[in-house]
């Protein structure tokens, strides 16, 4: 047993190294081959032992940028309850490997563990899905076919195939025939990428206005921060005058741009509105709204400069303990982090694009960008480009930049969309439907990226498809976990001895397809 722990603890850290900052890739089905082994013929409590101890090397340091920029209690709780969900498909594997053709029972089940715990507990929490590591390689070019959460699926499935081959090391023929299979199947998309055809085009100016003071604290001096989006939206407007620069269509603001109400503070609104009259086109402006005397709105507001504000797109996934208290009315935390949170941000609903300047456009703030529905169901809608305003600062000296900028990359790749980005302070960016990073401002400086992006109307195969991915390998996984359980329960009957079953291994050889 502790060789099977050190095993997990290592294919745990291993699948982190996939992940940004060190983000290689190629050790995710090396990651996942080990989780294979080193739950393999055990009982049920042991395998879930090891999967929990396997979710915490992984997911512990995975996000560990939290410890350091949000605090250690949050971090500890997070990391905890998603590495519970590793524990609990560790507790389903001496079921489904009693199956034939277990590795694709298990990646079924690994994927369906990935879209639960993205979505639940209150919103879950997506991020260290096998997908969001996959963007610079072959696999990322099948996400518009198959969805990241297909994408998910196939790299859980070569890993675990792996494993099979591992075990059968001696008569590996099977295992190694389904792999090469596998990796086949998804060179296709690589050598033949899904291909974009641009109905036109538009010019758009992603403002990144910088910070003043400390570059991780986006309220330390909240005016500034406004002040900064005006000057850098009236200095695009002289660039533009005299020829330097070319007019955009409209100007994308990020998340935070104003963290005080425009509609309720006189010197922010005129402000907003000066930037705008310079410009002359529509801003959408990152803006924190009254709602009520205890709530606020995270909204992305389309501001006119004949009409003023009109159409917003609400943040629909705020951060738990981040920008609420859940079940407030039951307790009212006043320690630590929780005693910044005055007021408890709602959740917005709207699933159709906004219209800026005649273009219909997907919007996502900041972690919205990691769900799978907030995008999907605006493209479905007739979305021809994506915008995320995002407001990094908080998380500006540690790794969550780079890895919320490679799912942002990985939206653009699904939807067969360009995709623009603004942050306070990084990172700001331009991707290309392919998943190019066309443009790119450095971090912690005063940038405004004004390019030229295609727009798309026709919709990938991932966004014809919507939920139906996750709905299927959760169904698979329940029929899975229930066939195994009558073998299971097949094995305690014949075994005659029900306290023998429990402690002696579950599995003989495992079976592999």
């Amino acid at each position: 047993m502790p060789g099977r722990l050190l095993l997990a603890v290592a294919g745990g850290l291993l699948l982190t190294t996939a992940f940004e900052p060190i983000a290689i890739p190629y050790v995710v089905p090396f990651g996942v081959a080990a989780f294979a082994l080193a739950t393999r013929d055990l009982t049920v409590r042991r395998s879930g032992l090891v999967g929990l101890v396997f979710g915490v090397a992984f997911y512990f340091v995975h996000i560990e940028w939290m410890r350091r920029s949000v605090g250690p209690d949050a971090w500890l709780a997070l990391s905890a309850t998603v590495a519970l969900f590793y524990g609990v498909l560790g507790l389903a594997v001496p079921l489904l490997r009693r199956l034939p053709a277990w590795p694709v029972w298990l990646a079924a089940a690994w994927t369906a563990m990935e879209q639960i715990h993205s979505t639940w507990p209150l919103s879950g929490m997506p991020w260290g899905r096998l997908s969001f590591a996959a963007v610079d390689t072959p696999a990322a070019q099948a996400a518009p076919y198959l969805s990241l959460t297909g994408v998910s699926f196939v790299l859980a499935l070569t890993g675990f195939l792996l494993a099979a081959a591992v075990e059968r090391w001696r008569r590996p023929l099977v295992p190694v025939a389904g792999l090469v299979a596998v990796l086949a199947l998804l060179m296709i998309p690589a050598v033949h990428p899904y291909h974009v055809h641009e109905t036109g085009s538009a010019v758009v100016a992603a403002v990144q206005g910088d910070l003043p003071g400390p570059a991780n604290q986006i309220l330390w001096d909240y005016r500034a921060v406004t002040d900064n989006h005006v000057a850098a939206t009236e200095q695009l407007a002289q660039d533009v005058a005299n020829g330097t620069e070319p007019a955009p269509d409209f100007v994308l603001w990020p998340e935070n741009s104003t963290a005080i109400d425009p509609f309720a503070d006189a010197s922010i609104n005129s402000g907003i509105r000066s930037a705008v009259a310079a410009i002359g086109v529509p801003v959408v402006v990152g803006a924190i709204v009254d709602d009520g005397p205890s709530h606020v709105l995270n909204q992305g507001i389309v501001w006119d400069p004949h009409s003023g504000a009109g159409d917003r797109y609400t943040k629909r996934h705020p951060v738990p303990y981040g920008e609420y208290i859940p079940f407030r009315n039951l307790w009212d935390p006043d320690f630590g982090q929780l005693s910044a949170i005055a007021r408890d941000m709602d959740s917005g609903t709207r699933t159709s694009p906004l219209t800026v300047a005649g273009i219909k456009v997907a919007d996502a703030i900041c972690f919205d960008i990691a769900y799978d529905d907030v995008v999907r169901s605006q493209v479905a809608q007739g979305a021809e480009l994506l915008t995320v305003q995002t407001s990094n600062a908080t998380f500006i000296y540690t790794n969550q930049v780079a890895q919320q900028f490679a799912i942002t990359r990985l939206r653009a790749m699904e939807a067969g969309r360009w995709l623009v980005v603004a942050s306070p302070n990084g990172r700001s960016g331009v991707i290309a439907p392919d998943g190019t990073v066309v443009a790119s401002a450095p971090l912690r400086t005063e940038a405004v990226l004004d390019e030229r992006v295609g727009l798309v109307s026709q919709l990938t195969p991932a966004t014809r498809m919507g939920a139906w991915p996750g709905r299927l390998f959760t169904g698979a996984s329940a029929l899975g976990l229930a066939l195994g359980a009558l073998a299971y329960r097949r094995s305690r009957d014949h075994s005659g001895s029900t306290g023998a079953a429990e402690d002696a291994p579950e599995l003989s050889e495992a079976r592999t397809p």
